[in-house]
């Protein structure tokens, strides 16, 4: 962790370029310095994994973090795309941050990587939906991961995880699993959890939980695609950036 001293949300804030970083107003100090070292770790795992610096993390200082800040019930963590936030409640959004931050990323993306897109468009949605993609290699490696992600193999047909996502949302009488932006954040999830260093506080339960059993996540050669392809877009995403650090410094 940075030096010897603790670490608070200050630190992460500083370190990653966060736009801001929002604590809520019942959160006692023990809590929030508790939960300020677990983000700090599991952002600097992420990092790790991704091969890529902190403006990435922070997705070029445009992104917010919310800690305990008006949670919903049921609801551990979610991405706000209006005001591009992170929000985790406070008991409960452990194992959730990988989760939300690829919404964040996916969203992120949105107008990065394709043409004409509504404000608050998804990269996964307009991939699907076959809008106009700006060509760029990094966008290219982008769009394997969705199809990876979305289609079979030959890419002809809805993938073994949509089609798993389909009959529980199918089961549920809800959309929601089958989203395109939920397929894409769950099979981050798997992507990352595959990787080291392993931190529970930013995924766990894409193995052995519940939703796993129900194939609501890559399984088999499906997810060593997904993974592969994750792999191959985030080094050379990585790269490009660490590149052009070292241009402007």
């Amino acid at each position: 962790m940075a030096g010897q001293s603790p670490v608070s949300f200050v630190t992460v804030r500083r370190q990653f370029e966060f736009r801001s970083i929002e604590v809520g107003r019942w959160v006692t100090p023990q809590e929030r310095d508790r939960a300020a070292g677990r983000f700090y770790q599991a952002l600097c795992d992420l990092m790790t994994i991704l091969r890529g610096p902190e403006t990435l993390i922070s997705l070029r200082s445009t992104l917010g973090l919310q800690y305990g800040i008006g949670g919903r019930p049921g609801v551990a963590a979610h991405y706000i795309p209006a005001t591009r936030q992170l929000a985790l409640a406070k008991n409960a959004g452990a194992g959730s941050l990988a989760h939300e931050w690829f919404h964040a990323f996916d969203h992120y993306m949105g107008n990065k990587a394709f043409r004409k897109l509504e404000q608050h468009g998804f990269a996964s949605s307009a991939w699907l939906s076959s809008a106009n993609q700006k060509d760029h290699p990094l966008n290219e490696r982008l769009s394997v991961c969705f199809q990876a992600i979305l289609l079979n193999e030959d890419g002809t047909a809805p993938s073994p995880l949509f089609r798993a996502s389909q009959k529980a949302d199918a089961g549920l009488k809800v959309l929601y699993y089958a989203r395109p932006e939920e397929l894409c954040a769950r099979a981050f999830e798997a992507f990352v959890e595959g990787c080291a260093p392993r931190n529970s506080f930013l995924v766990r339960g894409t193995v052995y939980s519940d939703e796993a059993k129900a194939g609501l996540y890559p399984e088999g050669a499906q997810r060593q695609r997904i993974n592969d392809a994750f792999r191959h877009y985030f080094e050379a995403l990585g790269a490009a950036l660490f590149r052009e650090q070292a241009k402007a410094g």
